[in-house]
């Protein structure tokens, strides 16, 4: 297992191919989970935990690991299940996720896959655990399922998703006019998230749940009008299934009718992204999760654009 993910970070070649690599897991039975590779910091077998008081019940304690302490969530807990046992045998799986670091117990850690975005697929509509999932896929003939990871840490430890009043300009309002911002994200959570801070704003979303539903919703609309006549901007999570951020993006700048849309990459994979990715796919800004007042001044930003370049 220690060698398993030595090459993580070197990996940024996938980036806008429609690829990622999953690290799949299994918590405690038989049906196995993906996580992406690219949030993955480190996988060990599960060291002592110390309980603390007063923490969330799926959190089992936290573990103290190369210099930091890092609170670690039983999966299996979270996500409506029972108490994994055993932790002596089982592994923490380390991650970044919106400028946060934290490790979630799971039974079982496996290998690596590389695959096509195009074959993750939306969940299917159901109850229970269903209500966790962005994705899933199927790998050597057997379900694979992604977890929406940003709606359990939001469960235990919600974000705060208020725009600071300073933050706000007077007149942007009239500045967009009756413009909206196209929102595409596959986690429900962040989708809210992101709905609340632009409302502060004054200004109305429309949202989609990937990639492909946001490139062809832009196609559709160019039929019949510029979309910046609609869109003042669109907002992207980069991980979403059957189309990325990073594929949507190229689309929407390689295409001539789409191409003058901004568009803000907005993503919890904060520890891998840099500006050269920015600049391959086209993004005209990057910001990682999830921070409010950021959010809204790059929001901002975009509109004063829009306007010296309209003068």
């Amino acid at each position: 297992m220690a060698g398993l993910l030595d090459s993580v970070n070197q990996r940024t070649q996938l980036v806008g191919q429609n690829r990622l690599e999953l690290l799949l897991f299994k918590l405690g039975g038989i049906q196995r989970y993906g996580i992406n590779v690219f949030k993955v910091k480190e996988v060990l077998q599960c060291p002592p935990l110390t309980a603390l008081p007063k923490l969330h019940h799926s959190i089992r304690g936290v573990a103290h690991i190369r210099g930091q302490t890092i609170s670690v969530i039983d999966m299996n807990l979270a996500t409506g299940g029972r108490a994994i046992d055993n932790l002596e045998e089982r592994f923490i799986i380390i991650t970044e996720y919106n400028r946060s670091i934290q490790g979630f117990l799971v039974g079982s850690v496996e290998r690596i896959i590389n695959i096509n975005w195009e074959n993750i697929l939306p969940p299917p509509n159901g109850v229970g655990r269903y209500n966790y999932l962005t994705a899933v896929t199927e790998i050597d003939g057997s379900l694979v399922e992604i977890l929406d990871v940003e709606k359990i840490l939001d469960e235990i430890a919600p974000v705060n998703t208020e725009v600071a009043a300073d933050v706000i300009e007077e007149d942007i309002q009239e500045r967009i006019a009756d413009k909206k911002i196209l929102v595409a994200d596959d986690s429900s959570v962040a989708r809210k998230q992101i709905v609340r801070a632009v409302s502060a704003l004054g200004i109305e979303c429309d949202v989609v749940k990937d990639g492909k539903e946001a490139l062809d919703l832009l196609k559709e609309i160019s039929k019949t009008q510029p979309v910046t006549d609609r869109y003042a901007l669109m907002i992207s999570d980069v991980e979403m299934p059957e189309m990325d951020g990073y594929t949507l993006t190229s689309e929407v700048k390689a295409s001539p009718d789409l191409s003058g849309l901004h568009v803000i990459l907005h993503t919890s994979l904060s520890g891998i992204f840099n500006q050269a990715m920015v600049e391959k796919v086209g993004a005209d800004d990057f910001i990682a999760k999830f921070n409010p007042d950021e959010l809204a001044t790059a929001v901002q930003k975009v509109i004063h654009l829009d306007d010296l370049k309209n003068k």
